[in-house]
């Protein structure tokens, strides 16, 4: 074998006999080495002829912005087509661009997202429901400055459902101030008895009453407002009767007790304006 039967087995164009300056890769021009299939050699891209001024997505996106494929806005969003705020997918935007706050007890205006599976930020802390108080009865609360115009005490429970009777009390050290005492069969009658304890004798009961409020198995709310003059009693916010001091010292009245056939889930003492 000769040199020239040697040579003619390289490609046309690859040897020093065309001119090249460089050695290249058989059939591809000898200015910069690119990839097959003749793009353009200014700046490296993806296949398939997308621009060359930002890498993106295959698929053609606009390249101002990367995002997600499917062709959203560009302000970077979850999948779905929200709007450009980053929210929880599918669930409507509140304030802030945080979803809407599930139906129910929770957080105040500002909206924390209820917790849904996928993807992205999580919410915040939760913050937690006050469990249901059960107090014990009999039950006792010491009032340090006694009674006064304007206190409120409010007594939230449920009567049970066999009971006999309820009571509650306003007490000094040594005296009983208010006795406020429902009965649920007295003699086969539903009554009301209030009543004073001074100096160890009972005064005079008042029972008149056309209302009896209480529902055996059914929960209530008992308001006591004082005043100057009297005890004001509401029942489920509706005015039941008034109770004129019998003992005038109100700051010697000290001591809240409650009694008998109920279950208790609040007390709650304060100063109306």
């Amino acid at each position: 074998m000769n040199l020239s039967d040697a040579l003619g087995d390289w490609p046309s164009g690859g040897n020093n006999q065309s001119g090249g300056a460089n050695p290249t890769w058989p059939g591809q021009p000898s200015s910069n080495p690119t990839w097959p299939g003749g793009q353009p050699s200014s700046n490296p891209t993806w296949p398939g002829g997308q621009p060359s001024s930002n890498p993106t997505w295959p698929g053609g996106q606009p390249s101002s912005n990367p995002t997600w494929p499917g062709g959203q806005p560009s302000g970077g969003v979850w999948p779905g087509g929200n709007p450009s705020q980053p929210t929880w997918p599918s669930q409507p935007s509140g304030p802030g661009g945080w979803p809407s706050p599930s139906p129910g007890p929770g957080p105040g205006p500002g909206g924390w997202p209820s917790p849904s599976p996928g993807p992205g930020p999580g919410p915040g802390p939760a913050i937690p429901t006050a469990p249901q108080q059960s107090l014990v009865v009999p039950y006792k609360q010491d009032l340090p400055n006694g009674v006064f115009d304007k206190l409120l005490i409010t007594i939230v429970g449920t009567i049970k459902p066999n009971a006999d009777k309820i009571t509650v009390d306003l007490s000094t050290s040594s005296d009983l101030a208010f006795h406020f005492n429902p009965r649920f069969n007295e003699s086969g009658r539903k009554v009301i008895v209030r009543n004073s304890c001074i100096g160890k004798k009972w005064g005079k009961e008042e029972r008149d009453l056309s209302n009896f409020p209480f529902v055996q198995g059914q929960p209530f709310e008992l308001k006591l407002l004082c005043t100057n003059t009297e005890f004001k009693v509401a029942v489920n916010n509706s005015h039941l009767l008034e109770y004129k001091h019998r003992i005038t010292n109100l700051q010697s009245i000290q001591r809240l007790n409650i009694y008998y056939d109920l279950t208790l889930s609040k007390v709650h003492v304060e100063t109306l304006p």
